[in-house]
């Protein structure tokens, strides 16, 4: 390739007209880190401008092989750390990886995402904007910030707030996994395959007759699995209890619904940063009318407010997202100290600002996305 290439983490080819790319950090279930956000950002503007490649594909690489992993997400110890010692390489990493999912939403070219085995945080944002997103009976999907204090970043506002009815504010505010099949019922994916045909089916790209139309939708057709009515469970209460104005009429909601679902739902948000937990429900609803680039913008705006926390004072250690993380995969007590403790003690003055620009608009980190 004619480009420069220094990440063994990120795995490129061109076969067959399409530009192939694996994720190759398979004892950190491919978590992203900024050499891989810019290893895929160089491959992809290149691969871009290059008329011999017809369309680009991107799978992980698991423990056992070839797929099994998609990607867990950002490189969350290197997050806590980097907040801990003022690294600037962590704005940078949000900086370049914002950007490169409003690259992949924009894409000239089929881009398809090969979403087997973990798809959480960051693996949704290098595959979220595919144009052909395929999952598996393997696939475990989720966007579960608001357990280390953070949002459902990555262009989350943007595509969770697209879910059908309210699931955008369900998945958003639970972290809720989902499977293959659910993750097609959210509209977080669109078909899917066996994980036994995937080698095939990769291998089967670049023999593909780019000259015909049809060649793409055909591989697809063949290697899809007969689509059900593909459902999710308790819709009905998601969109009745999720809808509510904010997550006191959530809370409520669920404490009056005596179903198993419901208390189990309860249980789960009472598990999150209750300070997170009203920010990501307003994330979602500003984002439901905002257009990508504008609402990756606002992410971005969120991220550097989530480690430096000026208006309430806090930052390194002292943070929502520094604590989370902490909790989850350093100390691994799983015991984060929330401030505040309880959604009760959460105000508006502590909410808004998250959505303030710290940058003005000529200056900001992504002002050149279109």
């Amino acid at each position: 390739m004619s480009f420069d290439m220094q990440c063994p983490e990120v795995v490129t080819e061109v076969r067959g007209g399409v530009g192939l790319i694996t994720l190759n950090r398979p004892k950190a279930l491919n978590a992203l880190n900024l050499p891989m956000v810019r290893a895929l950002t160089a491959a992809l503007r290149h691969w871009q401008a290059d008329d011999a490649v017809q369309a680009v594909a991107i799978r992980g690489i698991g423990k056992e092989g070839p797929f099994g992993a998609f990607c867990a997400g950002g490189d969350i110890r290197f997050f806590h750390a980097a907040a801990l010692s003022g690294d600037p390489a962590l704005e940078d990493f949000f900086t370049e990886e914002y950007a490169l999912n409003h690259l992949i939403h924009t894409y000239g070219k089929p881009y398809i995402a090969f979403m087997d085995g973990i798809v959480m945080g960051g693996g949704m944002g290098v595959s979220q904007g595919a144009s052909h997103r395929i999952v598996t009976g393997r696939t475990k999907m989720a966007m579960p910030e608001t357990g280390i204090g953070q949002f459902p970043d990555v262009g989350g506002g943007y595509f969770l707030s697209r879910c059908p009815g309210r699931i955008g504010e369900w998945l958003a505010l639970t972290g809720e996994l989902l499977d293959g099949e659910g993750a097609v019922a959210a509209g977080l994916a669109d078909r899917v395959f066996a994980p036994t045909s995937l080698q095939s089916a990769w291998d089967g790209l670049t023999l593909l007759d780019w000259q015909d139309s049809n060649s793409l939708e055909s591989w697809i057709a063949m290697h899809s699995i007969a689509l059900t009515a593909y459902s999710i469970r308790a819709r009905g209460q998601i969109d009745s209890i999720f809808a509510a104005s904010d997550i006191f009429g959530i809370f409520a909601a669920l404490e009056s619904d005596g179903s198993e679902w419901a208390q189990a739902t309860l249980a789960t948000l009472q598990k999150r940063s209750p300070l997170m937990l009203h920010v990501v429900l307003a994330q979602i609803r500003r984002g439901r009318d905002m257009g990508l680039a504008d609402e990756l913008r606002m992410e971005r705006d969120m991220v550097r407010h989530c480690f430096v926390t000026r208006h309430l004072d806090r930052q390194g250690a002292r943070s929502e997202t520094v604590e989370g993380i902490r909790a989850l995969a350093v100390d691994k007590d799983h015991q984060p100290q929330w401030a505040p403790a309880s959604i009760h003690e959460v105000n508006t003055a502590m909410v808004t600002p998250f959505f303030a620009s710290p940058w003005p608009a000529a200056a900001h980190p992504l002002r050149d996305l279109a």
